[in-house]
């Protein structure tokens, strides 16, 4: 297939690129807002070579492609020079979103992008106090200084780092950003900053004060600075005339932010990012642990609302102007490994073995730093866990505060992060840091295995008296044994079968894209329904495509247009190329969550190469159970 030939047919057929305000794909299909429905030429796309079908639903005008969308979408964008799939128009639409979740959003966005930087600098500093532990290498040589200038290089131009992320969440020119955070950094007003303190004089810029104040290293003075960046630049460029626009646009915002910045935001900033500093002290120096134990208990359900990303700058500007973190980083090392721990608990006591390998392998990521898979797989779904974790994680930052822990670099939480404890004085501190994860995992563990789990429906019924774990053997043996011209596709979700045309996506209820099923989960995971490959994975992780060992290709789709969720709520257990065996854990996903949210869960389950088979039979049952037979079909002579 010519992927440039069809891209360009559908962009005609939408009615050209100066009608679409954005574009994404999903697993499936492309999806346009159009300024004018009435512009796109329906009938011609679907009669279009490579088009599955069309449908205009939910605001969205929608393209069926199959599995080959992602090659579609590709010259899509370059054809209409599209910006990340959307359009200026849409940047400029209003946000209806509310306050908390906006100001969460925008910390997010700015600091996770630095995060790597910031991470390999605390990780090299760590190492050298390793090396100068162990006298492998002497402070006073010129490798250790070159060591030091490496280390040291993102923390001290950290604003640089910052400018640059602030400007892409703001929206606003990177290289005006960076230029801002040249003018709070410049080698000259820094020198003019030390020599006014040490003469105990001030500086002036066009009669008014300018603060004594070093930014470097700092981290609220910039975000301030290109977030009224973002609003000069536009207004320059309105009253710019478009003759001389090209040099009076930058001209207008640089010699407007920067004096601003310098005289009233910088200022205003660097109060709020000691004031939180000093704040932070006086905790650590009345009720050290009180924080980390707040943070290390109630981080599960931060994380579930989004409210962790609030923690992020804290953390940040502590390193930053501390040196170290006795607050985010600890509470959350022992929120992480207490999930962990609480997964693994659950791995050793329960009876299906589909929860064993997905807590087992949840618990591993867990105690790694990424706890999504354990809590929406585990601890959400039996509740006991979360409360084992939340325990464990609280009496984890009792002790980590009491003991004054703190991490001198930023990253993910967890086992992995544990070199970033290494202090300047010693291994105390690390050692601390691994004696309060110990705690961790051992109390929540501990608890877990007190609770135990309530499985109830959560284990597959039997026929004929065996257990699931010689089910799921017998159906991956008995789909090997099974002579090629028939297939057998069990069931990868607990929950109701509903036939395909009560689907309300008239996508998978008109058999656009083949023939199927669809279920409505009882259950937040899929588990895979035959032996075979991962042949796609959905960016937004809410669709999987996969291939069986004698040629089924096979769509599980995670609800309907839920796409929009970008990968909220879902957790992918495989990645594009994986094998599999039948009853392995694909995907997890939060029922309520998603629902919360208004989407509707139903999952249609499509056979994509439906014309390679003669029958499609589905199951005569209504309530269906993995390791259930779903779908068998027979294939063509």
């Amino acid at each position: 297939m010519n992927y440039q030939e069809l891209a360009k047919s559908i962009l005609a057929g939408v009615g050209g690129k100066e009608n679409v305000t954005a574009l994404t794909h999903c697993a499936t299909r492309l999806r346009f807002n159009l300024k004018e429905d009435s512009k796109a030429d329906t009938s011609a796309l679907k009669n279009t070579k490579g088009i599955m079908g069309v449908v205009n639903s939910g605001g969205q005008f929608q393209i069926i492609i199959g599995s080959d969308v992602a090659n579609v979408y590709r010259p899509l964008m370059d054809l209409g020079n599209f910006e990340g799939g959307v359009s200026t128009e849409q940047k400029n639409e209003k946000d209806d979103r509310n306050v908390i979740i906006k100001i969460l959003d925008t910390i997010a966005g700015i600091f996770t992008p630095i995060i790597p930087a910031i991470t390999g600098a605390g990780i090299l500093k760590a190492v050298m106090a390793l090396l100068v532990a162990f006298k492998w290498i002497d402070t006073s040589g010129q490798n250790y200084q070159f060591l030091s200038f490496f280390a040291d290089a993102a923390f001290t131009f950290l604003p640089f780092l910052i400018a640059v992320s602030a400007a892409r969440k703001f929206k606003c020119n990177a290289y005006m950003a960076m230029s801002i955070a040249g003018c709070i950094l410049y080698p000259g007003f820094q020198s003019a900053v030390a020599a006014a303190k040490e003469a105990g004089t001030s500086l002036h810029f066009i009669g008014l004060p300018v603060s004594l104040v070093s930014y470097s290293s700092s981290v609220i003075p910039i975000i301030l600075g290109i977030w009224f960046m973002s609003f000069i630049e536009p207004l320059a460029d309105k009253v710019s005339p478009k003759p001389v626009k090209f040099f009076t646009k930058p001209l207008l915002t640089l010699i407007i932010t920067a004096p601003v910045t310098l005289i009233i935001l910088g200022p205003l900033g660097n109060i709020a990012g000691e004031g939180i500093a000093s704040a932070i002290r006086a905790l650590d120096r009345y009720a050290s642990w009180l924080v980390p134990f707040l943070v290390g208990t109630f981080t599960p359900l931060m994380v579930m609302t989004g409210m962790h990303y609030g923690l992020i700058p804290i953390g940040v500007n502590n390193i930053a102007t501390a040196g170290f973190d006795t607050v985010v980083g600890p509470g959350m090392l022992g929120s992480n490994i207490a999930q962990g721990g609480a997964a693994f608990a659950v791995a050793l006591r329960s009876k299906n073995p589909e929860t064993r390998q997905l807590a087992g392998s949840a618990g591993i990521t867990a105690v790694c730093g990424i706890t999504e898979p354990a809590m929406y797989g585990v601890s959400l779904r039996f509740k006991k866990p979360l409360y084992a974790a939340m325990i464990g994680g609280g009496v984890a930052g009792i002790f980590l505060g009491i003991t004054k822990v703190g991490r001198y670099t930023s990253g993910s939480p967890g086992l992995l992060a544990l070199p970033g404890y290494i202090g300047t004085e010693g291994l105390r501190n690390i050692i601390f840091a691994c004696i309060g994860a110990a705690i961790a995992f051992v109390t929540a563990f501990v608890i877990q295995l007190f609770l135990g789990i309530n499985e109830g429906d959560e284990i597959p019924e039997e026929r004929s008296g065996t257990d699931s774990s010689q089910k799921t053997e017998h159906a991956a043996s008995e789909t090997a044994s099974e002579i090629p011209s028939e297939s057998t596709v069990y069931a990868p979700l607990n929950g109701t079968v509903v036939p395909l045309r009560e689907v309300s996506d008239p996508t998978f209820a008109e058999e656009m894209l083949g023939k199927g099923i669809a279920i409505q989960p009882k259950n937040g995971y899929v588990l895979a329904p035959f032996n075979g490959t991962v042949e796609t994975l959905a960016d937004t992780k809410h669709a999987l495509g996969l291939r069986s060992e004698d040629g089924i290709e096979l769509l599980i789709h995670v609800g309907l247009d839920t796409v929009k969720l970008n990968g909220k709520y879902y957790d992918a257990l495989v990645t594009p190329g994986e094998t599999f065996k039948t009853g392995d854990t694909l995907l997890t996903f939060d029922i309520e969550g998603i629902q919360k949210e208004g989407y509707d869960t139903i999952t249609p389950i499509i056979i994509t190469n439906s014309n390679d088979y003669t029958a499609i039979e589905t199951a005569n049952e209504t309530d269906i159970r993995t390791s259930r037979t779903l779908l068998h079909l027979k294939r063509q002579d």
